[in-house]
């Protein structure tokens, strides 16, 4: 595959980078998540922990990625990657992962929080308000606006680069500048809650809430599975970093910049997401009921829907606070699809110029990007929408998500090995000592999760494992050797 096609512009800079990084991690689940790990840890110091492990393995990760980006400044980023370190096989199983679930599915995801969200503010849109059924199909005006999201990001980003970066810019500089001043608002409220203090006499008491509500202390390696599983979702809410990695044909002085927004990016998420939470434990008590009257009773951990965010800034602001994470939340998930949809097509794009998808998707429109790769992931993300299903497909893919992070951690020492001779003008961070670390740390929560969560990680890994059959059969069909 040529490293990149000359149609293809070169017009992301820096601060694009960076944007497109933050933009795609902050979406909805900084709001939502931390409901879920409160009540698998039990106590609030355990909590922070669990965002703290997450921003150290995020920003380990993307620093690490650094080095893969500067040597190979490919279009297609991790797709390429896999691909030079191992085989085309393991190049192909991580875009068929990325396309069948991962990014279509979280992009279903995303647009169907931002339309519940939406129906805060306009109570038309619905899941109740079903317009018309098609047999079993019954299609809801929240599925309308979802899909009517998908449908003009899609577009817009098939209009080029520059129209594509441009409104990332502004969606990603709006959503820090709202979580800035969710946390500001947060610091001034403290001289009036004393939610923290009550936090503080329970700190580090860890306990789980049973799907009985029984509270169960936690101790030893039953603590270490707790935090193990309560990584799910935060690492799923600080998914998409690497996004970046797949346009680097777009990037101006990729080498240099792409290995650079890898790390302020992530960075500054991480950093955001902590401060968030401390917010969260020092307005609102950790441990609550789900019978509360209000969202202190209730406390994180039974926060109404699990929208903890909306629930801390009601202990703030009152009843406005509905209307105004609302907003938030909306500004978030717009801007986070926007990231997913402008990124992935450019691993289509990849995998077509080695004849593992559909050539068509390896054509660049008038305007400079993958037009038809962009529109396939448009239907596909729709298709995922109508069927509902893009909820459970995300619940199994945390552990292949995990298991292509780790081999792609790998891959340094591989290709330091391999391939000595490609010039590397950044290196990993720390190598070999923190590239290590993180596969020990990604190899040990995946191992937790087969254990304590095989019901969504073997589907996982089944889906990864599909793809072999169809690696063959799609070489066999295109008639074209991947290289």
């Amino acid at each position: 595959m040529p490293s990149e096609n000359h149609l293809l512009q070169k017009r992301v800079n820096l601060f694009d980078g960076i944007s497109i990084v933050a933009g795609g991690m902050i979406g909805s689940g900084i709001f939502i998540v931390s409901a879920d790990i409160a009540r698998s840890v039990g106590s609030p110091g355990w909590l922070m922990v669990v965002w703290l492990i997450t921003g150290i393995i995020t920003v380990i990760g993307a620093v690490s990625y650094g080095e893969l980006a500067s040597m190979m400044p490919d279009v297609g980023g991790q797709y390429v990657y896999l691909k030079e370190a191992y085989h085309p096989l393991v190049g192909f199983l991580f875009g068929w992962t990325t396309f069948l679930v991962v990014q279509c599915g979280s992009i279903a995801a995303v647009a169907v929080a931002f339309a519940k969200f939406t129906g805060v503010l306009l109570p038309w849109i619905s899941e109740s308000n079903v317009l018309f059924n098609l047999g079993p199909l019954k299609i809801n005006t929240t599925m309308v606006v979802a899909i009517a999201m998908i449908i003009f990001l899609t577009w817009l980003n098939t209009r080029g680069i520059v129209t594509g970066k441009t409104v990332q810019n502004i969606f990603s500089s709006t959503k820090v500048i709202a979580l800035a001043g969710f946390i500001i608002i947060g610091l001034f409220a403290l001289r009036t809650n004393n939610s923290l203090e009550i936090n503080r006499e329970v700190f580090w008491n860890a306990n789980q809430v049973g799907p009985d509500l029984q509270i169960r202390p936690l101790a030893g390696f039953a603590l270490v599975a707790a935090i193990g599983t309560a990584l799910v979702g935060s690492l799923f809410a600080s998914d998409a970093w690497y996004n970046v990695t797949y346009i680097a044909g777009e990037v101006i002085n990729p080498k240099r910049t792409i290995p650079l927004s890898l790390f302020y990016g992530t960075l500054l998420v991480s950093v955001i997401y902590l401060l968030t939470n401390f917010i969260y434990i020092s307005v609102l008590p950790l441990s609550g009921s789900p019978d509360g009257a209000d969202v202190m009773s209730r406390g994180i951990q039974f926060a109404t829907d699990d929208r903890v965010a909306t629930s801390a800034m009601n202990a703030i602001l009152g009843d406005y606070a509905a209307i105004i994470m609302a907003i938030f939340i909306m500004i978030a998930t717009f801007g986070c699809n926007h990231s997913l949809i402008l990124t992935a097509p450019r691993v289509y794009y990849a995998m077509a110029h080695d004849g593992l998808f559909f050539k068509k998707a390896g054509e660049i429109n008038r305007f400079g990007v993958p037009g038809f790769a962009l529109v396939v992931q448009g239907i596909w993300a729709v298709l995922l929408c109508l069927s509902g299903t893009y909820s459970d497909l995300l619940d199994y893919v945390i552990f292949a998500v995990l298991i292509f992070f780790t081999i792609t951690i790998l891959a340094i020492f591989v290709l330091r090995k391999k391939r000595p001779d490609i010039p590397r003008p950044y290196k990993a961070f720390g190598y070999p000592v923190i590239p290590a670390i993180y596969i020990i740390i990604t190899t040990v929560i995946m191992i937790i999760l087969l254990i304590y969560k095989p019901k969504y990680t073997f589907p996982g890994l089944v889906i990864v494992l599909l793809g072999i059959p169809v690696y063959y059969l799609w070489k066999r069909y295109s008639g074209r050797k991947s290289t």
